[in-house]
């Protein structure tokens, strides 16, 4: 078998890096309110919503979300992933200044949001599943194939969103590749937010959003 210079044995080891790197690149450059991902999730001049990422995995679109503001609980249910967050997050607020700020509009959480949604209330709730891997391999990052490996598929992300949408809040945004259809059985979206890569569906609560 022909070597991979990307396979998961000769990676680097998968960490969750607050501080550096392309992530904080985003954090300078990403687009601020203007990006596709606040707008998923409501934020917009002097409004900034409590904002629970049902899917938290490495933790960054949470992170640009907190940095512009908003509060955000990450949900976790994979043991070596949550870990890995409270590494990073620990580590980031160890650096003190303007790093320390955003951790500290993050709180992490270990269980499965399926469980603990239904218990919950707040303004917007963030899902990005696990997607079905890309037909050719070699436009899988080798991190994404890291966390696959780590957590498996999302084979329960349909019983997932239906569980937001039945949850006590205003909104449910879904991060969704930007040519695949949604998963049959869910409602039409509100509105959408489209990408190059991705794109946002969302879900209103007619009944609880504001105007």
């Amino acid at each position: 078998m022909r070597k991979n210079s990307t396979s998961l044995t000769s990676a680097r080891p998968l960490i969750v890096d607050f501080i550096g790197g392309s992530l904080n690149h985003r954090l300078n450059f990403g687009g601020g309110i203007k990006q596709n991902l606040a707008k998923a999730v409501g934020i917009k001049s002097g409004i900034r919503p409590n904002i629970i990422d049902a899917t938290a995995g490495l933790g960054r679109d949470s992170f640009i979300l907190a940095s512009m503001g908003s509060h955000i609980t990450l949900i976790e249910r994979s043991q070596i992933m949550h870990d890995l967050l409270a590494d990073g997050m620990k580590k980031a607020s160890r650096e003190g200044g303007k790093l320390s700020e955003i951790i500290a509009r993050m709180t992490l959480i270990h269980g499965d949001a399926i469980e603990i949604l239904p218990q919950t209330s707040t303004d917007v709730i963030y899902i990005d599943p696990m997607h079905p891997p890309r037909q050719k391999s070699a436009l899988v990052k080798t991190e994404m194939r890291q966390i696959r490996a780590i957590v498996g598929e999302d084979l329960d992300q349909l019983q997932l969103i239906k569980t937001a949408l039945g949850a006590n809040c205003r909104r449910v945004a879904l991060k969704w590749p930007a040519k695949s259809p949604l998963p049959d059985g869910l409602p039409e979206c509100s509105h959408q937010l489209m990408g190059k890569s991705v794109r946002f569906d969302i879900f209103m609560n007619a009944n609880l959003d504001e105007t």
